[in-house]
């Protein structure tokens, strides 16, 4: 199998961790290149749902090797947390299937007082304080995981910073921290991580030299990228595949196929331009049946029909080889489906997607319908052929229009519930 990258071609929440888990199976390593805790990917294995923040999807397979990359924000809480809760749901996590970068920074207390404390600025953040921890790492204000399980250089670098952070908290109207009460919190925590921490770049070459197989997992979606999503209503990394490379410390052209994920719909969470957005019932429909609800917050999200406009222009800034699709099941019961392919401003067609909030929130969605395909489907589908007509021509448009061949599909959350297409893995 060669090297593959699963990203989210959309707002996030495309059902990311499930195609992850899959693929995980023939997978020696699976690493996560950016963002932080406010990531959220659910997994159905035997009717059994696991919610992970941090720790890679391959956890679930004895075979893989999970690695949290230098670009990752980790907080070393909810870290803590969430070994433990696998580990009393019978799952394994130890340094030999787990293992933290050296390099990530982590995410303090004071990050996330100032994150809850800015949120009057209705940007739609989790308040995990993933933002100021990136912004600290690109000030030179942050502290990294090497220093952090070192209690000494952990101090040290606590009381260069402390000082500023408490004053910017007082300007917000926070309580500000002593950092007596964090030293006491978090040396608990440092010494808990410690064995856990490598140079993780150093691991992945040598698994790409020995030609191993290795999987990157990326976080939301390319439309809340820093740079390329929907300014400011982003994430605070890149989660395009470019970051792939300097998030994992691996060189260029060491991943032979990028696999995007794409929701049959689209959804959005927090706040920012939606051009299909539905607010009717179709929109609580779509809401309903795929139990769309942040798995990190719980937070409704916003849904609106499947806008290619916007997948094409992920497809071009990711090097997108083949589509995994997911959630199709969810559209089962609407008579009529309908496919965004172009966007009308005044009466001017734009057949490509800006990420202007301010255009955006202006144009009009050009639509086709397609006709719908009834009841749900069986269970026990596992050939593309034993699809209905009506599902096969709905997949064919967006291959046809994205010119982008889909290889997955995924009929319903658990893993038997997935049709390969095309073979992934040649």
């Amino acid at each position: 199998m060669p090297n593959l990258a699963v990203l989210g071609l959309q707002w996030g929440d495309e059902g990311k961790g499930k195609i992850v888990d899959i693929l995980a199976e023939r997978s020696d390593a699976v690493v996560r290149f950016q963002g932080g805790n406010n990531a959220g990917h659910t997994i159905v294995v035997n009717s059994k749902k696991t919610i992970l923040h941090l720790i890679p999807s391959g956890i679930l397979y004895e075979n893989s090797v999970c690695i949290i990359g230098n670009g990752v924000v980790v907080n070393p809480q909810t870290l803590i947390e969430e070994i433990e809760t696998l580990r009393k749901s019978g799952i394994k996590v130890s340094p030999a299937n787990l293992k933290i970068s050296s390099n990530a920074h982590i995410i303090m207390p004071y990050h996330i007082r100032i994150d809850l404390l800015r949120e009057s600025s209705k940007i739609g953040t989790t308040g995990r304080g993933i933002g100021p921890a990136y912004e600290d790492k690109i000030g030179r204000r942050g502290i990294r995981m090497c220093e952090f399980i070192n209690p000494s250089t952990f101090k040290q670098r606590l009381e260069e910073f402390l000082e500023e952070k408490n004053m910017l908290i007082k300007f917000y109207g926070g309580e500000e921290f002593s950092i007596d009460i964090i030293l006491s919190e978090y040396l608990k925590y440092s010494q808990f991580l410690k064995d856990y921490v490598f140079d993780t770049h150093q691991i992945i070459n040598q698994y790409i030299s020995d030609k191993k197989n290795i999987l990157f997992e990326g976080a939301q979606g390319i439309l809340l990228d820093i740079d390329h999503g929907t300014y400011p209503f982003v994430t605070s990394s890149n989660t395009c595949s470019g970051n792939i490379y300097s998030g994992s410390g691996i060189g260029s052209g060491k991943i032979k196929k990028i696999i995007g994920i794409v929701k049959a719909y689209t959804t959005r969470v927090g706040n920012g331009a939606f051009p299909t957005e539905l607010e009717d019932s179709t929109g609580e429909f779509l809401r309903t049946q795929g139990g769309e609800f942040g798995s990190t917050t719980g937070r409704p999200r916003r849904c609106g029909w499947i806008d290619l406009v916007a997948l094409k222009y992920a497809i071009d800034i990711n090097g997108v080889d083949d589509i995994a699709l997911t959630k199709i099941d969810v559209l089962s019961g609407l008579d009529e489906i309908k496919i965004c392919t172009a966007y009308k401003l005044g009466n001017e067609i734009l057949p490509y997607f800006t990420n202007s909030n301010e255009i955006l929130k202006k144009v009009t969605p050009v639509y086709q319908s397609v006709k719908g395909w009834g009841v749900a489907f069986p269970k026990d589908i596992k050939d593309y052929s034993q699809l209905p007509n009506e599902t096969k021509i709905f997949i064919k448009k967006i291959e046809e229009s994205l010119k982008t061949k889909v290889s997955i599909v995924s009929t319903g959350p658990s893993r038997d519930e997935t049709i390969f297409k095309e073979n992934i893995w040649e």
